[in-house]
C-alpha cells in the first residue's frame, strides 16, 4: 500500500476533465505466485538458540556447507559484542539461500533476535549476513556486516520475516547480493541510518520484494542499478542518499538507475509497485533515472536532489521491453505508471509507448525540463496507451525538444529554456498556443485547467493490466 504520510489531503480524482483513454491488454504472461524450492525441514547450525538466551562477547565460526553460524528459532535471543563468521567455499547458495536463509550467518525463523555491537562476515555462496524469515524478527544495531560471495545479501528478509536495522555498516561484493535484500514471500524492513554498499553486478543497494522503509541512510551500488523493485511491493526513502552505477548490458534494452518491473519469475506477486522518496539525493552514474516495464507502478518524489549521468538517457521511461530474460510477452508488456512530483526538479526526457499508460503530475513548484517522446521500439503492434501530463499553476514544463503526448492539462507555463512560449498543436491541426519557440508540442487533448489535488495513486485508480 502507498504511504500517504507526506501529503496534506487524500487523493481526489480531478473533476470536469475527460479521462484519458484506457489501455487494453497491457500485460501477458505467467500469473504471480510462489513456486520453486521447497522449504527446508531443518537447518544445520553451529549454535541453536531456541529459547531466551544471551550470547555475549563470543566468536562463532561456521565452515560447513550450507550451515548457519547462529540459528534463532524461538524465544528472545540476545547476541551482543560478538564476532560471527561463515566461510565455506563449496556452499551452493541459490534459491534455498535466497528464499529460506540456508547458509546465512545469523538466521531467525521464529522468535526475536536482538543483535547489537557485532561484527558479521561471510565468504560463502548464499551467505547472507542477517536473515529474517517467517515469524522471525531481527533487531540489528551498531553492527558491521560484510559478505564476499554471490547470493549473499547484507540484511535480508523473505517469507514474511521482519528486520529492523539501526546504524549498520554493510558491504557486499558478490552478484545477486544487495546490501538491503528481500526475496520470495515478502516481509518488512525498517532501516534507520547507516551505510549500505553493494559492489557486485546485479546487486543493487536495495532489492525490493517486501515493504521497506529507509530513513537517513547512505545507499550505494557500484556495479548495478541503485534500486530494483519487483511486483506488488513498496519502498519509502526519507532524507537518504541513493546512488547506482549500472553497466550497459546487451541483455537489456536500456540502462537505468531505479526500476519498477515484473520479471514473471514468481518471486513477487503481480500488482502495484510503489517507490516514494522524500528529500535526500538520487545519483545516477550511468544511464537513465527511472524505468518501469511489465507492471503497474507509482512514483512519488518530493524535493529530491537528482544528479544525472553524463549520457543521461532519460528521466522517466514507461514502455514495454525486449529484455532477453523474458519480462512478459514482447509487444504486450508495457507499464501503467502514475508519477507525482512535489516541489521537484526533473531534468531529462520522458519516453512512453502505446502499450503503456503514464500520468505525470507536476505540483507545488515542480519543474520538468525535457522532451516527451513516443518510443514504439518495444511496442510490437501497438495498443491504446496514453501519456498525460498535468502541470499545476505553480509549476512549469521547460520543453527541450519537439514532443508528443496524448493529454496536456496545464495551468502553469510551457516554455523553452529561453522562456519563449512553445507551440501547442492538436493532432487534428488545432493550434492551442502559437509560440515563438523552435519547439512544438503535439497533443490529442489540451486544457488550461489543472486543479491537481491528487497525491500519489488516486483512490479510484484502476489498473488496465490484463494480467491476472
Amino acid at each position: 500500500m502507498i504511504s500517504m504520510s507526506v501529503f496534506s489531503e487524500p487523493p481526489v480524482r480531478q473533476e470536469g476533465v475527460p479521462p484519458p483513454p484506457p489501455g487494453d491488454g497491457q500485460f501477458e504472461g505467467m500469473p504471480g505466485g510462489f513456486g520453486g524450492s521447497k522449504e527446508p525441514e531443518s537447518y544445520d547450525s553451529v549454535i541453536l538458540l531456541d529459547s531466551n538466551k544471551t550470547l555475549s562477547k563470543q566468536t562463532v565460526t561456521s565452515t560447513a556447507i550450507d550451515e548457519n553460524a547462529i540459528f534463532v528459532t524461538g524465544g528472545t535471543a540476545k547476541i551482543k559484542k560478538s564476532t560471527v563468521s561463515r566461510n565455506s567455499r563449496d556452499s551452493r547458495g541459490g534459491d534455498v539461500s535466497s528464499f529460506y536463509g540456508v547458509g546465512a550467518a545469523i538466521l531467525v525463523t521464529d522468535g526475536v533476535a536482538n543483535i547489537k555491537d557485532c561484527t558479521i562476515s561471510t565468504d560463502a555462496g548464499g551467505g547472507a549476513g542477517v536473515f529474517a524469515y517467517g515469524t522471525g524478527t531481527a533487531y540489528v544495531s551498531d553492527t558491521t556486516i560484510t559478505t564476499e560471495q554471490g547470493t549473499s545479501g547484507g540484511i535480508h528478509v523473505a517469507g514474511g520475516g521482519t528486520l529492523i536495522a539501526k546504524n549498520l555498516n554493510v558491504t557486499t561484493k558478490g552478484g545477486s547480493s544487495a546490501a538491503i535484500r528481500s526475496d520470495r514471500g515478502s516481509g518488512t524492513m525498517i532501516v534507520n541510518g547507516g551505510t549500505y554498499t553493494s559492489n557486485g553486478v546485479g546487486s543493487p543497494a536495495v532489492y525490493v520484494t517486501a515493504d521497506i522503509t529507509i530513513n537517513k541512510a547512505q545507499l550505494k551500488a557500484t556495479g548495478s542499478e541503485a534500486l530494483c523493485l519487483e511486483g506488488f511491493n513498496s519502498v519509502r526513502l526519507y532524507d537518504s542518499s541513493l546512488s547506482g552505477n549500472m553497466k550497459d548490458d546487451a541483455q537489456n534494452d536500456n540502462t537505468w538507475n531505479v526500476i519498477l518491473y515484473q520479471s514473471m519469475s514468481g518471486d513477487s506477486q503481480v500488482g502495484l509497485g510503489t517507490f516514494e522518496m522524500v528529500g535526500g539525493t538520487l545519483i545516477a552514474e550511468n544511464g537513465g533515472i527511472f524505468y518501469t516495464t511489465n507492471t503497474d507502478s507509482s512514483f512519488i518524489l518530493k524535493n529530491v536532489e537528482i544528479r544525472a549521468s553524463g549520457d543521461h538517457e532519460y528521466f522517466l521511461r514507461v514502455t514495454g521491453n525486449k529484455n532477453k530474460r523474458g519480462w512478459g510477452k514482447s509487444g504486450a508488456n508495457g507499464a501503467n505508471c502514475i508519477f507525482t512530483a512535489i516541489k521537484q526538479r526533473m531534468d531529462g526526457d520522458i519516453l512512453w509507448d502505446s502499450i503503456s499508460t503514464v500520468t505525470l503530475y507536476a505540483t507545488d513548484n515542480s519543474v520538468l525540463s525535457g522532451a516527451i517522446l513516443n518510443d514504439e521500439s518495444c511496442a510490437g503492434q501497438g495498443g491504446n496507451g496514453y501519456c498525460t501530463v498535468v502541470v499545476d499553476s505553480t509549476s512549469s514544463w521547460i520543453v527541450t525538444g519537439d514532443s508528443v503526448l496524448t493529454n496536456l492539462y496545464c495551468a502553469g507555463k510551457v516554455v523553452d529554456a529561453n522562456g519563449k512560449d512553445v507551440t501547442i498543436v492538436g493532432s487534428d491541426g488545432t493550434v492551442y498556443q502559437n509560440g515563438i519557440s523552435a519547439y512544438t508540442v503535439t497533443v490529442d487533448w489540451f486544457s488550461r485547467s489543472a486543479n491537481v489535488k491528487e497525491a500519489g495513486v488516486p483512490s479510484n485508480f484502476k489498473s488496465h493490466s490484463s494480467l491476472k
